[in-house]
């Protein structure tokens, strides 16, 4: 979203000098093709994410998680977390983009803050310690896992 507003500010720019359009066209298109290749890639990340779902299961939020390791930097504006933590009214669900790497349901999980980060406990093994955001996740995380049945 940031390259499209710097692309049509540049663009703004370019017109008040009226520059010709052979110019400006060839902008354009790159322009457009970056955002349409964005938005295809965004889309199949959500009707994956969509079918994942069972019948009657309802998606209530996805909060993003910090990548566990610090040399990892915010995505790019076109893509979207690296890692994702789903919540939907059967369980929890941890992706990576378009990739689920668990899901397990309410009651099969126990769920605690630990600071600003959220333990997951699965079966009596640690399923994930993550740093969420945005700030008041981990609350809102354990207040929707109590009213579905996890401890």
């Amino acid at each position: 979203m940031t390259a499209l507003f710097a692309a049509a500010t540049a663009a703004a720019r370019l017109a008040e000098v009226a520059p010709p359009w052979w110019v400006l066209a060839p902008a354009a298109v790159l322009v457009a093709t970056l955002g349409g290749r964005a938005g295809a890639r965004l889309g199949r990340e959500d009707a994956t994410r969509a079918e994942a779902l069972e019948p009657g299961e309802i998606a209530i939020g996805t909060y993003t998680v910090r990548p566990p390791y610090a040399d990892h930097g915010p995505p790019p504006p076109y893509e979207s977390p690296q890692y994702q933590l789903r919540l939907t009214t059967r369980g929890m669900q941890m992706w990576e983009r378009a990739v689920m790497l668990w899901s397990h349901p309410w009651p099969e999980l126990r769920v605690v803050a630990d600071g600003p980060r959220l333990r997951v406990h699965h079966e009596g093994r640690e399923a994930g310690v993550m740093l969420l955001e945005p700030a008041g996740a981990v609350q809102e995380v354990l207040t929707i896992g109590r009213r579905y049945g996890a401890g």
